[in-house]
């Protein structure tokens, strides 16, 4: 009976030693997943705060860059409109131009009267136009033709040949340029090439420079 009684305590204080190191063990691993729990709470709410303010951030940026862009697009466009505005009041102004120098030549067409042959047999035609205005002049006081190369005088005068016959004086040869009476004088010129030739018949009107009152076009230079 004592034997058996022995076994019975030993047994029990077996199961009891099993119970004390299961308990124990689950008492340990209770407190592991408190800790991990913790750490996860502290540590990750933390992370978890940081990363929509970063991304709050980030938004904001991209707004302000996104107003910026929309606003460097807007300049962009007034200014593109300005320059278009420019260049279309500079087109406007050159047609503007364009078309009242048609219109003057228009007007002088419509006066120029041509005739066939002249005052010679040289004159193949010849054009008289009351339209022709006075070139200009840079004198004043009483005036007297003065057929000197380098006088203002004589300038005046190829001015008032090269606006009745088109040949500009880089490309012309004065063959003859004299007194035709008071106040008049006549030229007789040519293209280098002696392509065009002619005779003008130029008049002084005071304070206004010389006009041209006739022009012989000519088939030959004499």
């Amino acid at each position: 009976m004592k034997g058996n009684s022995r076994e019975s305590r030993f047994g029990k204080r077996e199961k009891r030693k099993k119970t004390n190191i299961v308990l124990n063990s689950l008492i340990a691993l209770v407190i592991v997943l408190i800790i991990f729990v913790s750490a996860k709470i502290f540590f990750g709410g933390n992370n978890d705060q940081a990363l929509p303010a970063d991304e709050q951030t980030a938004s904001e940026n991209e707004s302000k860059q996104n107003e910026n862009n929309k606003e460097d697009q807007g300049n962009d466009v007034e200014q593109d409109k300005e320059d278009e505005n420019i260049d279309n009041d500079s087109e406007e102004e050159e047609k503007e131009a364009e078309e009242n120098e048609a219109e003057e030549e228009t007007e002088e067409d419509k006066e120029q009267v041509v005739t066939e042959g002249g005052s010679a047999p040289d004159v193949e035609k010849t054009i008289e136009n009351p339209a022709w205005k006075p070139v200009g002049t840079s004198q004043s006081g009483e005036h007297t033709a003065v057929y000197d190369q380098n006088s203002a005088d004589w300038q005046e005068m190829l001015n008032a040949i090269t606006y009745a016959t088109g040949v500009d004086q880089g490309n012309m040869t004065v063959w003859f340029l004299g007194n035709n009476g008071p106040n008049s004088s006549v030229g007789t010129i040519s293209t280098k090439d002696q392509s065009e030739k002619y005779r003008v018949y130029i008049d002084w009107v005071d304070g206004e420079g010389w006009k041209p009152s006739k022009v012989e076009v000519l088939n030959e230079i004499n």
